[in-house]
């Protein structure tokens, strides 16, 4: 499989799953909400924070702008509210400062071509692409173009718009994420073997896993069956107000998850067969007990 480069690491065969806690809108428009997910993402040991970039007058559809929506500021326009909940370049630059100053990847889904234009001013070492956006080919290609490291979300996606969107971005700096777009996803449709479906179809292209479950365990699961990368929505408290928060993990959740990954990595091991120096003294002595057995009863 060939490695991705991203930040000070590398993606694929060989190295530890990468790990990303996904903000996304879950700051409810408060860069200190923001700040306080990524000190549980930081001390969660997590590699990167993620977050989502719109353009509202884009990614709204005009005939549910005038909509009106209870919000915690009131009932507003849902393109009103739209607008309040999306950081803006002041947002951005003291999210930048914030991460560098932490040690923290961060990286953001972009939905439009000029949220694409607005993020390359940050410089991120990773783009993520969401499912909704697997057959937008005029963002496909913006964010191709920026010659970075990419992910693309495979949810709500048959397996013919899959084939289709690999073969339009060719496989450079390209990473692919199984997903299934429900929230919260019930197990039964989580179909972690897709996983390895997509490592069979593309056997040089780092394959990972996007969850949107409520429990911990599967996403565990993923990486022991494969997946380079996994990325999960964090939240502060899962009863807080938004869309996202009850398919989200809080803090104390992800740091068992993170630590579950890691010993399922250590785990693993390298499937060769071996005899280790904890089983020397058991061996001798309970190999040694069967020996008499065995032999008294010849």
């Amino acid at each position: 499989m060939r490695l991705i480069n991203v930040g000070n690491r590398k993606i694929g065969d060989g190295q530890p799953c990468y790990i990303i806690a996904e903000i996304g809108i879950n700051h409810n428009g408060s860069v200190e909400t923001a700040k306080k997910l990524i000190d549980g993402a930081v001390e969660a040991h997590c590699d990167a924070v993620k977050f989502q970039k719109r353009t509202p007058e884009l990614c709204v559809p005009k005939d549910q702008w005038d909509k009106e929506r209870d919000t915690p500021w009131g009932r507003m326009k849902y393109i009103d509210y739209k607008r309040k909940t999306e950081f803006g370049f002041a947002e951005y630059t003291e999210i930048d400062k914030y991460c560098k100053e932490k040690g923290v990847d961060w990286l953001a889904s972009c939905w439009d071509v000029p949220s694409v234009d607005f993020l390359e001013q940050f410089k991120p070492v990773l783009y993520k692409l969401a499912s909704a956006s697997l057959t937008d080919y005029p963002l496909l290609k913006r964010v191709k173009d920026t010659g970075k490291p990419y992910i693309i979300s495979t949810g709500m996606s048959t397996q013919n718009e899959i084939v289709d969107a690999v073969k339009f971005l060719g496989t450079d700096n390209l990473m692919i994420a199984h997903s299934t777009s429900s929230y919260p996803c019930p197990p039964e449709e989580l179909n972690l073997r897709m996983i390895n479906t997509l490592q069979k179809m593309y056997p040089n292209t780092p394959i990972g896993y996007s969850g949107h479950e409520t429990g911990l365990a599967t996403t565990v699961s993923a990486v022991a069956i494969g997946a380079a990368f996994v990325e999960r929505h964090i939240t502060l408290d899962r009863a807080m107000w938004g869309s996202d928060h009850a398919a989200s993990v809080e803090i104390h959740g992800l740091s068992m998850m993170v630590r579950n990954i890691r010993d399922t990595e250590i785990a693993l091991g390298d499937g060769v067969k071996k005899v280790y120096e904890s089983e020397m003294e058991p061996r001798k002595r309970l190999r040694a007990v069967t020996t008499v057995t065995s032999a008294n009863g010849q």
